[in-house]
């Protein structure tokens, strides 16, 4: 009797380990390319480029929505959406542009958010014509 109870405790520990193993390959996005987003808005023009290191799936027509930050941190949940486009690819990578959305000396960051295999990112905040 205790050689069959060994072998149930042992096979339930098994099909145990193979469930947690494969939540956790499947779930968390630990497998999810790394995305980087930049912006520049040194006169009128809000632009910036996707890159990632999986660019044909996480830079390639990736949407990018730019804000105007309101309080001190980016994503206070009083932040206000002032353009969306999507990554196109040119000579110089994967790049989005919002034209002139007026914003001039206003906190702005852009997001690309998260997708299947790749990870969201948020750009630094910049002050909207500045040069810096």
């Amino acid at each position: 009797m205790k050689g069959k109870a060994f072998m149930a405790i042992a096979a339930l520990a098994a099909a145990t380990a193979l469930v947690v193993s494969g939540a956790a390959s499947a779930g968390g996005g630990g497998g999810a390319a790394d995305t980087k987003v930049t912006i520049k808005a040194p006169g009128g023009d809000v632009y910036g480029k996707v890159k990632s290191s999986k660019p044909n799936k996480c830079a390639s027509e990736r949407k990018v929505k730019v804000y105007r930050q309101k309080g001190g941190d980016q994503g206070g949940g009083d932040d206000i959406k002032i353009g969306t486009d999507i990554a196109q690819a040119n000579n110089n990578g994967y790049e989005w542009n919002i034209g002139q959305p007026g914003v001039s000396g206003k906190k702005i960051y852009a997001r690309a958010g998260k997708i299947p295999g790749c990870k969201a990112d948020n750009s630094k905040t910049i002050r909207a014509g500045s040069t810096s």
